[in-house]
């Protein structure tokens, strides 16, 4: 009976998900209100507490483009924090993570590129990660930055504003770094908590 329930819980917020991201990629005319799909990302993250869900990071290899997250508001009371609403990205801003590998004989440590476009305007930041895969952490540091307009790099150099060198990055602890604590990855989308508490879900970039 338990293994049933959970079945069809998985189901539940993975359909929710699913739906979402045919939403926003054009592929259904309404999309789903944010507290659903809030409430199905903190299923999706209470399930792989549950189940001990890892993935390894080969899984997260590619590009992904974000469509929802979550800000947090801080609760002086309870010396704590609560989950904003959450909004969709804007269709008239592209927001994309990658995720790739550097090293062939050791999969856990790779580069991250983050890059926001507006119009004829691209800022791309990029660095090193560590990927800690029984706990589905990736940590990271951006170090450098690279803008373009209309296809042109103007700016392309490294961040004063990165915590560590690149070579120093893996000798750092996760709790000086920011990070990423992932709790769904499938071939279509992703969703993670960040070192902040909000939450995040991306898709696959087609």
């Amino acid at each position: 009976m338990t293994a049933n329930l959970t079945s069809k819980a998985t189901f539940d917020f993975v359909s929710v998900l699913s739906q979402a991201a045919a939403a926003y990629q054009g592929q259904r005319n309404t999309p789903l209100s944010t507290e659903i799909l809030v409430n199905a990302l903190l299923e999706a993250e209470k399930s792989a507490k549950q189940e001990r869900l890892t993935y390894p990071f080969e899984s997260l290899l590619g590009k992904w483009q974000l469509c929802f997250a979550t800000g947090t508001n801080k609760v002086r009371e309870r010396g704590g924090i609560v989950l904003g609403k959450g909004l969709y990205v804007p269709k008239f801003i592209k927001i994309n993570v990658s995720f790739n590998t550097t090293l062939e004989q050791d999969l856990d440590k790779g580069e991250i590129g983050n890059q926001v476009e507006f119009g004829p305007v691209l800022l791309k930041l990029t660095g090193p990660v560590q990927y800690l895969g029984k706990k589905n952490l990736l940590a990271f540091d951006f170090n450098q930055m690279l803008i373009s307009l209309f296809g042109r790099i103007v700016y392309n150099r490294p961040m004063r504003s990165g915590k560590v060198q690149t070579e120093d990055f893996y000798n750092q602890s996760i709790a000086k770094l920011p990070f990423f604590g992932f709790f769904l990855v499938t071939q279509d989308f992703i969703a993670a908590r960040g070192r902040g508490g909000g939450l995040a879900f991306w898709i696959r970039e087609t």
